[in-house]
């Protein structure tokens, strides 16, 4: 049995409520407001490694952007390091890529030589573009135009253990390349110890490379073809074939990549870590003896003091059906306020000119307010401000060129060569000119 309230009219009863039809004409016209109401934008962003850690950061400014551009909603997703070049190149040719993605300059000018990134000088204001360190701004500069706005920066230091540096008889340890063979030598006669891991594993680090530029080594000429067949060229190859042939680096760097040189840091079997500040608070994690022996010093260099700064951009896809939206997202969160806040909470360096003084200037009231006892702090400054001092001299040694990583790879196949003996260095030069030139001639 169904019971009704004594209000309800009854099944037969003709006789309707009155206020039926005025509630069906608000509901109706409610219904018609909405329709008329257009469907909120997405734009679409894609960052590197980010989440969750600065999940809060990206959150706010995402929040922030939409609030100052009502009727667009960002969709904001962080993909691993490791996945982000298939995903993207899968999206591009499923023509669903997103508006803007988070990359390095390396792989943006691979998709930018393709038509696949927006040219960013027919969208970005003079006055805009000169809120970037100019070197910054450079490494997402190619031959169509710029394809990519900097946003953080990252500057190699050096970090030393000092029981391994005092072993080998220095106070100080060595600041050029040239002066390496020797201390890596007292290091190894006095601990059996290596001193540094530099990779020549073809798809790790460009670190090699940097070197190369660093000693005085052209690597490619006007016409993209092999321009280190040269003394310098021939030079740098000696250089490291002799060090991997004399036992003075690690075996395994010919096979091995950046990871295993902060595994033998951590257990205390290299004296010199060549990698960026952030690095220390993971140091401190795992290894907190060896980092209790940590000192902090300048990145090693050639002759002219030039480091190397490695800069993350921003990129708009040419797909983008919203690209003036796009643009201004990304430089909504490259504008200064924004970089220094990121570079506070992360790490790194912002790409902001404005934002660099702000960071100068706070490591310097920070070491002022330091009290001798705070060891923790005053290794952080120090590495804060090696990273910061590096910059200063700091240039992107290695171009953004599409085919970068193919020059990479013969190089270090080559170079590999040699070290285990199957090549001299100046054969291994010679043949790896041959190999890029021809490599070359056939690409399209």
């Amino acid at each position: 049995m169904v019971e009704r309230s004594l209000s309800s009219p009854r099944p037969g009863n003709r006789h309707r409520a009155p206020w039926r039809p005025m509630l069906l004409l608000q509901l109706i016209l409610a219904l018609q407001a909405c329709s008329a109401r257009p469907p909120a934008r997405q734009l679409e962003v894609w960052t590197l490694q980010l989440s969750p850690r600065f999940d809060p950061y990206l959150n706010e400014r995402v929040e922030q952007w939409e609030a100052r551009n009502p009727g667009i909603d960002v969709r904001w997703t962080d993909i691993p390091w490791g996945a982000v070049e298939q995903k993207l190149l899968a999206a591009v040719f499923a023509r669903t890529a997103p508006d803007v993605v988070n990359l390095n300059p390396k792989f943006a000018a691979r998709l930018a030589s393709r038509g696949g990134l927006l040219n960013l000088d027919e969208h970005v204001s003079p006055e805009e573009r000169d809120r970037y360190l100019d070197g910054a701004w450079q490494a997402s500069t190619g031959p169509r135009g710029t394809f990519g706005i900097p946003w953080y920066l990252t500057s190699r230091i050096t970090l030393v253990n000092g029981e391994l540096l005092a072993a080998a008889g220095y106070r100080q340890p060595p600041t050029r390349w040239q002066d390496l063979p020797a201390f890596a030598e007292a290091v190894k006669q006095a601990t059996g110890r290596h001193a540094l891991f530099v990779s020549v594993a073809p798809e790790d680090s460009t670190e090699i490379l940097e070197s190369f530029v660093q000693m005085g080594v052209k690597l490619l000429d006007e016409q993209k073809r092999a321009a280190f067949d040269t003394p310098a060229g021939r030079r740098a190859f000696a250089f490291w074939t002799d060090l991997y042939r004399r036992g003075l680096l690690p075996r395994e760097v010919v096979s091995q990549g950046h990871r295993r040189a902060i595994e033998l840091y951590q257990s205390g079997d290299l004296a010199l870590l060549s990698t960026s500040a952030a690095s220390l608070d993971s140091i401190r994690t795992n290894a907190p003896a060896v980092a209790a022996r940590t000192q902090v010093a300048p990145p090693l260099t050639g002759p002219d003091g030039s480091a190397n700064v490695a800069v993350m951009n921003l990129v708009v896809l040419e797909q983008s059906d919203q690209p003036e939206e796009a643009v201004d997202f990304a430089l909504f969160l490259t504008n200064p306020a924004n970089q220094y806040d990121f570079a506070k909470a992360s790490g790194v360096l912002p790409s902001a000119a404005e934002a660099m003084v702000a960071l100068r200037q706070d490591v310097r009231q920070a070491r002022q307010r330091l009290t001798p006892e705070d060891d923790v702090t005053a290794q952080a400054l120090s590495a804060r401000e090696a990273s910061l001092g590096a910059l200063e001299s700091a240039r992107v040694l290695v171009p953004a060129d599409p085919e970068i990583k193919q020059l990479q790879a013969v190089i270090y196949n080559h170079l590999q060569q040699a070290m285990l003996g199957q090549l001299s260095p100046e054969e291994a030069v010679e043949a790896a000119a041959a190999a890029w030139n021809r490599h070359g001639q056939q690409s399209p």
